[in-house]
């Protein structure tokens, strides 16, 4: 279990900087449009790029962070066992739906890479590239979830996000 934590936390970090990355790519073609009328054919389809692996990489340690968006204004009403069994629930829901989406996408990303399909922009990065953030977040999702249901057991959690109010 902590070797999956760990493995979120890292890709969360790597995130972070792709995030940070992002920024510093569209600072950078502001700039050299609007200051030197000299816009890059790079810095667009590259920060997209890193801006989806950023947060798809991210998603699993914002779940052990409890960081995702719940409403909670019911289950907060509920007694503690109740807010517990939606706990539950969510997770197995969470995880569901990422085992899906993470199997529908590496069939995506597989039938592009073996395609061979294109951006068709300026760079014409394989597709590929974008689409394989898909299994790699929504399956690292899925794991995560597994490790935070096998954890709900034993801890006093009842909410699956942070409580803000």
């Amino acid at each position: 279990m902590s070797f999956v934590s760990a493995l979120s936390r890292l890709a969360c970090a790597i995130g972070a900087v792709l995030m940070a990355a992002t920024g510093v790519m569209l600072t950078y073609e502001v700039v050299a449009r609007y200051f030197f009328v000299r816009p890059t054919i790079w810095a667009a389809e590259l920060s997209q790029l890193c801006l989806i692996w950023g947060c798809l990489l991210a998603m699993a340690h914002l779940l052990t962070l409890r960081r995702h968006i719940t409403v909670n204004a019911i289950t907060t009403l509920l007694p503690h066992g109740a807010q517990k069994a939606c706990a539950f629930i969510a997770l197995v829901v969470v995880i569901a739906f990422s085992a899906i989406v993470a199997f529908w996408g590496y069939d995506i990303f597989y039938e592009s890479f073996i395609r061979g399909r294109t951006t068709g922009s300026l760079l014409n990065l394989p597709v590929w590239i974008a689409e394989a953030s898909v299994p790699v977040g929504f399956g690292l999702l899925a794991v995560q979830g597994i490790v935070e249901l096998i954890r709900l057991r034993g801890s006093d959690m009842t909410s699956l996000g942070a409580t803000h109010e």
